[in-house]
């Protein structure tokens, strides 16, 4: 993974389309790669998460390259590799297992980000008659070892359909059900990377199992 932070710092440090074109074999051979740790990935999730088997890394990776129309920041390339690995891959709603290689914010995480609002409302539903089982999986002692906190993304106030003082309101205002563990690029070049990350994967497998089951049986 040495050559793949190599080449998002030059990346970074040179994000125009001229760069990018003389030096697209750099790109490609980086691309394949992480094209293959996606597989990898995938076939060890597989194991104990039967749902990801058969999905194409191809389905899971995130293009480089940025959509600029709506955006202040018209650089024309992320700065990062990053694959979501969940059945029907990226573009589904399920919920799944992410990871991110970029110099200096490298992470490993899953869940569901920023849903949309008929999918979040199953989610809260569903939390909101099944709260001990959801309270019982994020607060383990295993996953909280990985996982302490989920992503910070709140309503200031109560979701349309529950009261302020709903007893569980608390996770209830949440916009994502995400987790995230940051990775320092020593871990990511390391050899433990995908063991690590792998485990960090497997912590997620109750809670992604709750959610696919909030939103397939709404």
């Amino acid at each position: 993974m040495e050559k793949v932070i190599h080449f998002l710092k030059d990346l970074s440090a040179n994000n125009n389309k001229e760069w990018f074109h003389s030096n697209r074999p750099a790109y490609e051979e980086n691309r394949d790669k992480i094209l293959f740790l996606t597989e990898v990935l995938i076939n060890e999730i597989g194991k104990f998460d039967k749902d990801v088997m058969g999905v194409m890394p191809k389905d899971c990776m995130f293009r480089i390259f940025r959509d600029v129309r709506f955006s202040q920041n018209k650089q024309p390339y992320k700065t990062n590799f990053g694959s979501f690995i969940s059945k029907g891959g990226r573009k589904s709603m399920n919920a799944g297992y992410y990871f991110h290689i970029e110099p200096s914010g490298s992470f490993v995480g899953g869940g569901v980000y920023m849903p949309p609002a008929e999918p979040l409302k199953a989610i809260r539903n569903y939390i909101a008659e099944h709260a001990d089982e959801y309270l019982e999986i994020i607060n383990e002692k295993s996953f909280k070892a990985v996982y302490p906190e989920m992503y910070n993304d709140q309503l200031k106030t109560a979701p349309k359909g529950f009261p302020k003082d709903h007893p569980y309101i608390h996770v209830l205002r949440y916009k994502s059900f995400a987790f995230s563990k940051s990775l320092k690029n020593e871990e990511v070049v390391g050899e433990q990377f995908i063991e690590q990350t792998v485990h960090a994967f497997e912590q997620l497998y109750k809670v992604n199992r709750f959610l696919n089951d909030a939103m397939n049986n709404s």
